[in-house]
């Protein structure tokens, strides 16, 4: 079945309303913003695949679209090792995902549980947030308190940030 099917499925068999915007392939912040189809919708997340410096832990970072990631800050934040962006390997193995598909929904392929979460405290209730449902040609809006249920019911950490 399509990744991005699973991923509708999921969300209908929990109840959580969505809205499914198709367009494009966008593999990065750049491309949804030269698509120009989300003006009145700009919570779009950017999210960063990232280990620590032996490997060991895998974090999923979450954030506005328009805020830079400082690594060290959220290494201090999250008490791990230097963190870097983990390679095309490891998120296919942990998240079965490609780069430029990267997405928190991804989290359901994650069933050794090994990938965090880390959400920049400033999506907390934000009542429209637009990810990608593993696949990078569409995005789904949903509120931040169903994204994290959606992720707590798989069973991930979730960590809250300042970013």
């Amino acid at each position: 079945m399509e990744q991005k099917q699973k991923i509708y499925e999921a969300l209908e068999q929990m109840q959580i309303p969505y809205e499914v915007y198709e367009h494009p392939a966008a593999h990065t912040i750049e491309d949804i913003d030269a698509l120009d189809i989300f003006r009145d919708k700009p919570w779009v997340a950017k999210n960063l695949f990232l280990r620590d410096e032996k490997g060991r832990r895998h974090f999923l970072v979450v954030m506005d679209k328009d805020k830079q990631a400082d690594l060290k800050y959220i290494r201090d934040q999250l008490g791990t090792s230097r963190l870097s962006f983990a390679s095309e390997e490891r998120l296919m193995k942990h998240l079965k995902l490609t780069k430029g598909s990267v997405t928190p929904l991804g989290i359901m392929n994650d069933e050794e549980l090994a990938v965090e979460l880390a959400f920049d405290k400033d999506l907390v209730g934000r009542e429209m947030i637009g990810v990608h449902p593993n696949d990078n040609t569409a995005t789904v809006f949903l509120s931040y308190a169903d994204l994290s249920q959606f992720i707590k019911s798989h069973g991930n950490p979730i960590h809250l940030i300042h970013l």
